[in-house]
């Protein structure tokens, strides 16, 4: 397994695996061709040095992905935050502890980045998800909220 930032033509693989479960076919479009806000998204997140969209490659092919994201704060002291997002594994590869590695590396990166937080959330339906999570030390501290603009 190789972990590295996601590259154009690794787009259409991340859609699929965000589009890949119940809640992804409800909010994902994963069609060919892929629809531009993906792309936009995609050219807006290499550009910006505060947000990574790694990979975990596995012989030649995108096998996990996940959104990181280096916030700055004032709380805390001055605390800088790493947001990790849209964490996926493709079904193929699912139990084969890519998941971990992959979070394991975008910890890593926010202790480089001098990050003195790793947040993340995971929608309510996942129990699976949050066992996960928990495992790797998430605590569930706080209760999220969102408000959909669109």
């Amino acid at each position: 397994m190789i972990v590295r930032d996601a590259k154009r033509e690794d787009v259409p693989a991340i859609v699929a695996m965000l589009a890949g479960d119940a809640l992804g076919r409800a909010r994902e479009r994963f069609e060919d061709p892929l629809p531009q806000p993906y792309w936009d998204a995609f050219a807006a997140i290499e550009a910006d040095p505060n947000n990574r969209l790694l990979i975990a490659e596995v012989n030649g092919a995108v096998a996990a992905c996940l959104q990181l994201t280096f916030i700055p704060g004032l709380s805390r002291l001055g605390a800088g935050r790493a947001q990790i997002e849209s964490v996926r594994v493709a079904s193929a590869h699912r139990g084969a502890g890519l998941g971990r590695k992959l979070i394991e590396s975008a910890i890593a990166e926010a202790r480089r980045h001098g990050s003195q937080i790793v947040q993340l959330t995971t929608d309510k339906t996942r129990a699976d998800a949050r066992r996960f999570y928990e495992g790797l030390g998430f605590v569930a501290s706080h209760d999220g909220m969102k408000l959909n603009l669109g």
